[in-house]
């Protein structure tokens, strides 16, 4: 017998917080308390304390397994409370805001400490890697800094490889990534705003900025859009993205994700914003356009010139990985005349005694090819990469041999794949990808004609999108001349320098 789920606004949760919930004066009322908001979890550790001798004041230090540092709570919070301390006398006489102020500054020897007298806070910090000191005969609890998580050690992007330039990587520690932009914006103007995202998850969110570049109009949108995400569950960059995207009817990423820090530090200096979410190694750009998406972190660390010719190449390669089987079935199909005679000859030789039509050819090249770019990506690393390119070699070979494809489509989907490789931006490319078997079918059924009126709706729509308001197609539409300088084409670095333009000409 199958159950029916109550709806959720009538799920009753014990260990619910309520807002604006108070401490209790008295510390086995906390103790209880605490114990019942995590639901008597086993990693949950309470440490007794006699914090004062005489008068005699105990405690307790509170913190969770496996998030804290237990080296720095014995050092910094037990140790600390085992010798009487020498201002012990001042307990008799003053008030409890300066006891519970002697304890925090002359007792405790931790680095940073909160006073909080609301529920929420507190559990928010425990669940952050703090240690919470609950006293009794007092209505707050002091939140001490001890993070002790282990995380992943600064590595080497990934996904943004380069040839030239730094080697470094986010992980999945919000401090860690804000420390990596602080080392490369080292300015006082480098504004950094935390927020907590997600009713179940409480994920700490960073909203990084330069005070004074940034458009504040810009700035007060994202921080509505932040404030209007609605979700129980914040696990990775991509549950922010989607939620703040002005557009959902769309295969083109609006928000750029990167996993280097390099990147981020030259979008804040060009009067962008980012968000830096804890637990994931992926920081979000906004707003951003399409020309961002075919930028690397290696033009900048190059000669202009030869970047200019690597970012056209990317262009390049986009257009091939979105129309290269598409003309190939327009020509074989509809427009055989365009096709030089001895080319033609050669590939009406090939196709001779192939069963499909060029279109079912096509699709099927396709669907085999991306079916060996996924699994080269989920299987292991050592033998994902072996796997997917053999895998290509044999049944390309094979099904050229059986007559189910001819070996000029082999050659044009290869040519599609290796190009759809070349684009920066994975999230792009994988857009790039689904558009081609809707170009594909446009190619199939008018031709050229059904190409050039794709690419128009596709121009159309692109020029519809917005990036946090922003235009997402410019500098293209609307066309800027100006901005072409690091679009299209990467001018020399010090063009590229508002402020070295503006100096110079004032």
């Amino acid at each position: 017998m199958v159950k029916r789920k109550r709806p959720i606004d009538q799920v009753h949760e014990v260990n619910h917080i309520r807002e604006n919930e108070m401490l209790s004066e008295s510390l086995e009322e906390n103790k209880k308390k605490i114990k019942e908001l995590l639901g008597n979890s086993s990693d949950l550790v309470i440490r007794e304390l006699m914090i004062i001798h005489e008068p005699e004041i105990s405690g307790v230090a509170v913190f969770i397994n496996g998030l804290a540092d237990e080296q720095l709570v014995s050092e910094c919070i037990v140790s600390a409370t085992l010798h009487p301390s020498k201002e012990a006398h001042y307990f008799k006489e003053d008030t409890k805001d300066k006891r519970l102020s002697i304890i925090e500054t002359q007792i405790l020897s931790v680095a940073r400490v909160q006073a909080y007298d609301l529920w929420s806070p507190i559990i928010h910090s425990l669940l952050s890697g703090n240690s919470i000191v609950l006293i009794d005969g007092f209505d707050k609890a002091l939140s001490c800094s001890t993070p002790g998580s282990k995380w992943r050690s600064i590595e080497e992007p990934s996904t943004e490889t380069t040839v030239r330039g730094p080697k470094d990587a986010f992980n999945e520690s919000l401090q860690t990534n804000l420390s990596l932009i602080r080392r490369r914006v080292k300015s006082n103007r480098l504004r950094v705003e935390n927020t907590e995202l997600g009713e179940t998850t409480h994920t700490d969110v960073a909203l990084v900025y330069v005070d004074d570049l940034v458009d504040k109009k810009l700035l007060q949108e994202i921080k509505q859009r932040l404030n209007r995400v609605i979700t129980h569950k914040v696990i990775s960059e991509a549950n922010i993205e989607e939620a703040m995207q002005d557009e959902m009817l769309t295969p083109f990423p609006t928000i750029y994700n990167t996993e280097r820090p390099d990147m981020v530090a030259y979008a804040l200096v060009e009067e962008k914003v980012a968000l830096i979410i804890d637990g994931t190694p992926f920081a979000l750009i906004l707003p951003t356009d399409f020309a961002q998406f075919f930028k690397a972190a290696e033009d900048y660390y190059q000669r202009y010139d030869l970047s200019t010719f690597i970012r056209l190449l990317r262009y390049f390669a986009f257009t091939v990985s979105l129309l290269g089987p598409s003309l190939y079935v327009a020509l074989i199909t509809f427009h055989q005349d365009l096709i030089p005679t001895t080319l033609l000859i050669r590939l009406a030789s090939q196709r001779e005694g192939i069963p499909f039509p060029a279109l079912v050819e096509a699709l099927i090249m396709e669907f085999t090819f991306e079916l060996l770019r996924e699994a080269g990506l989920r299987m292991p690393r050592a033998i994902g990469q072996a796997v997917s390119i053999v895998g290509a070699l044999v049944i390309g070979q094979a099904a050229v041999q059986a007559g189910i494809v001819s070996a000029s489509m082999v050659i044009v989907v290869a040519a599609t794949g290796i190009a759809s490789f070349t684009t920066p931006a994975y999230n792009l490319a994988v857009a790039a990808r689904l558009l081609r078997f809707f170009m594909m079918l446009l190619a199939a059924t008018f031709g050229l004609y059904g190409i050039i009126l794709g690419l128009i709706m596709l121009v159309a729509h692109l020029s519809s999108l917005r990036s946090v308001g922003m235009p997402y197609f410019a500098p293209f539409a609307p066309f800027s001349m100006k901005a072409q300088k690091d679009g299209l084409f990467r001018l020399p670095l010090k063009w590229l320098d508002k402020r070295h333009v503006e100096d110079k000409n004032s």
